[in-house]
Formats: C-alpha cells, sequence, structure tokens
C-alpha cells in the first residue's frame, strides 16, 4: 500500500491524537498504580452489562430490565437504522435510566474471499456504525475478518501478514470515513489467531487507522492462545490496561480452562470457573479514564449468564469494585 505524504491537517490532526493519548496515558498510568496496588477509585463504577432474556419490546420497560439484574449496560436492542423514532425513544429510555448501550456488534467477514460479500459485509458494519451513532452506543465492533473460506472467523496463515493488517487498516478508514462519527468508535475485537492478537498489535492499528473515531473493544480472554498467556492472565490483563487503556471503550467478559488431551485446547466456560483474574480486570476497568463497559457474552443460557452476573457483583463487593447500583 502506497504511503501517502502527510498534509498540515493530518499533522495537526495527529499531534493533538498524540497530545491526547500522552494525557489520557498519565492518568491511565496514576489510576493503574491504584488499581495494581488494590486500591480502586470509586469516581468510575463499573458498568456491568449481559443479555435480558425475554426482553420486553417497550424501551422503558427494557431499561428497567436490566437495572433489575443489576446492569448499567447493555447489548443494542433489535431495532432498524430507518426506524428513526424508535431509535430516540431507546436512547431516551436508557439514559433516564443510566443504561449506556455498549456495543453494536456486527459479526461478519470483512475479508471474505468473494467480492461481492466482502462489499455486502462493509455495507453491514458501515450501518452498524451509524447505528450505534445513532441510539448512542459507545461502539460498533466486528472482527477485522479472516481468509478462511469455510468459517468466517477462522484460523488462516495469512490472518497474520501485513496484508491482512494493510486491509483491516483500509476497511476500518473505509467505514469511519463513511459515517463520520462524533460519539460512537468502531473497535475490531482481539482474536488469537488474527490481528489484533495482542495490545502492541492493537496500537499498531491505532496508529496507522489514524482517525478518533477509531477505539478499541478489550477481549483477554480472546488473547489466551498460548499456555504462557494462559498461565499468566494477570500480566495479559495488566498489559491490555497499560497499553490502550486511553482507547478501550467496551469490554466483554467470559472465562477460559484447558482441557487436557494430546493437544491445547482451551474451552470457554462459566464466568468464575476458569482461570482469568477477575479480580485485576475489575479493578483495572474501575480506574480507566472513562467507565468503559464490561458485558458478559458466550455463556450457555440464561442461568450461566445469572451465574456469571452473581460472581462478577459478589466478587466486586468483596474487592471494593463500585458497580454503580
Amino acid at each position: 500500500m502506497k504511503k501517502a505524504s502527510m498534509s498540515r491537517r493530518s499533522f495537526l490532526t495527529q499531534s493533538g491524537l498524540v497530545a491526547a493519548a500522552a494525557a489520557g496515558h498519565g492518568l491511565a498510568f496514576n489510576r493503574a498504580r491504584s488499581a495494581r496496588g488494590g486500591e480502586t477509585p470509586q469516581a468510575h463504577p463499573v458498568r456491568l452489562g449481559g443479555p435480558v432474556f425475554d426482553m420486553p419490546a417497550d424501551p422503558e420497560a427494557m431499561a428497567l430490565a436490566h437495572r433489575k439484574l443489576g446492569y448499567r449496560a447493555a447489548y443494542c436492542p433489535s431495532v432498524g437504522l430507518n426506524e428513526k423514532e424508535r431509535i430516540r425513544d431507546i436512547e431516551a429510555a436508557f439514559a433516564k435510566h443510566d443504561v449506556v448501550i455498549a456495543e453494536v456488534g456486527r459479526w461478519v467477514n470483512l475479508l471474505d474471499a468473494d467480492p461481492k460479500r466482502r462489499a455486502e459485509n462493509l455495507k453491514i458494519v458501515t450501518e452498524g456504525l451509524a447505528l450505534a451513532e445513532a441510539i448512542g452506543a459507545r461502539c460498533c465492533v466486528d472482527i477485522a475478518g479472516s481468509y478462511n473460506t469455510t468459517v468466517w472467523y477462522g484460523p488462516h496463515p495469512e490472518n497474520l501478514s501485513q496484508k491482512f493488517f494493510d486491509e483491516a487498516v483500509e476497511n476500518a478508514r473505509k467505514i469511519i470515513d463513511a459515517v463520520k462519527p462524533r460519539r460512537a468508535k468502531f473497535c475490531y475485537e482481539m482474536m488469537g489467531w488474527a490481528l489484533p492478537d495482542s495490545p502492541e498489535a492493537y496500537l499498531k492499528l491505532i496508529r496507522a487507522v489514524d482517525r478518533p473515531a477509531f477505539g478499541v473493544h478489550l477481549d483477554p480472554c480472546n488473547l489466551i492462545n498460548c499456555p504462557e498467556r494462559f498461565y499468566n492472565t494477570t500480566a495479559v490483563i495488566n498489559e491490555c490496561f497499560d497499553k490502550l487503556g486511553p482507547w478501550i471503550v467496551s469490554c466483554h467478559v467470559k472465562d477460559l480452562t484447558w482441557d487436557v488431551e494430546m493437544s491445547i485446547h482451551f474451552r470457554e466456560v462459566t464466568v468464575g470457573t476458569g482461570v482469568i483474574d477477575f479480580a485485576t480486570y475489575l479493578r483495572r476497568a474501575a480506574a480507566l479514564p472513562a467507565d468503559a463497559p464490561l458485558m458478559i457474552e458466550h455463556m450457555a443460557n440464561a442461568e450461566e449468564y445469572d451465574k456469571a452476573r452473581r460472581h462478577l457483583l459478589e466478587l466486586g463487593a468483596k474487592i471494593g469494585v463500585d458497580f454503580g447500583n
């Protein structure tokens, strides 16, 4: 990909981003020191969220159903981009009850091998960011994609290549520039076999995309792709927050175990039954410059989601993390 020369406007924009990032890093570092030491700042209660089963149709009832569970964050309700009145009603009801819409998920392959499907997927994600902007969600999130031709999110040798990186940057710019959001961010989900596969890889993407509307969607569980990381989830979590803190806008919460067999087999499990260091995760989330939501995902059913929710609320009470309820 040919590198374009930098205009004065681009230079000033980038300089502003660097300065803002530096200021954010300083604030995050100070909070990180107290979080690492076991002291949790109370100025930013953690916004916990998850799906609500048997969701009511009325926006006011939707918001109250989340608060009843102790959630102050939500996945975006099902609504079309053209349903402008309903979008306004949902945004108003959720704001009234202090429930933030954490994300609009658009889980499609932006690097599909078929050009027609790739173009359709780019449109789907672009409209997802437009919906996030319209409804006041923190972000629209998708994976960067995969060159795997049989599983849309599957592994492929070129998923860690420069070609993948360049195309991921190009797609992020296209999506952001088409919508020009002022409040929502566009993010890539972290993956264990595709970029961004580490905090450093995410930082490189942030610099390359070079758009204020490109944020970080954090999922440490997705980064556990080898025994070293499996046995050191505390270090993985701390590195994520240390390097990416100023850009984190939303997070996923799930857990991981190791099924012992003749090859490495990590498996997602109910929150609290695996190896993820949630005490550190909660403390570091509470120490962020902004109140990035923590969204429980991938539980098997309503009962498992409830177990995960109760585990996190009980852990928070034990370690002094406030959820704002």
